[in-house]
């Protein structure tokens, strides 16, 4: 991944302990044991990288229909992890996975938080707006 023997990308989502943890440890938002399982279920296509002692250290996934839209979420790296490539050849794997096995022209999306940006802009993605927003709904 990085030019280093010691990480290996495993193309499977990763156990939700490890899931739920590397969400808190990158400085994601945390979540229930409910709702990371119900989104590692739900994902089209998931990468998580390990370090020599087998510990999951970074992850993404693909939310998808399979036919033409899909949803990059979960980009996360521990910090003592960053800087190393990590986050490029986890999203260079979820990219590859949907451009094999998508239909042509797939409408790739990600929701961009400002650590990322570069990575991101690196990759071919561009901001929206003014075209359109991302919006969400606020819970209730």
């Amino acid at each position: 991944m990085d030019g280093s023997s010691c990480l290996r990308a495993v193309i499977s989502p990763p156990l939700l302990a490890d899931y739920l943890a590397l969400r808190a440890g990158a400085g994601l938002s945390p979540k229930t044991p409910a709702q990371g399982a119900g989104a590692l279920a739900g994902s089209w296509a998931a990468v998580h990288a390990t370090d020599a002692g087998g510990a999951t250290v970074g992850m993404g996934r693909v939310i998808g229909d399979g036919g033409w839209y899909f949803h990059i979420a979960d980009m996360a790296v521990l910090p003592s992890h960053q800087r190393r490539g990590l986050g490029d050849a986890i999203l260079t794997a979820l990219i590859a996975a949907i451009t094999e096995a998508a239909p042509a022209s797939p409408y790739i999306t990600l929701l961009a938080d400002a650590p990322g940006r570069r990575l991101y802009e690196r990759h071919g993605f561009v901001p929206t707006a003014p075209r359109s927003i991302g919006m969400m709904l606020l819970s209730r």
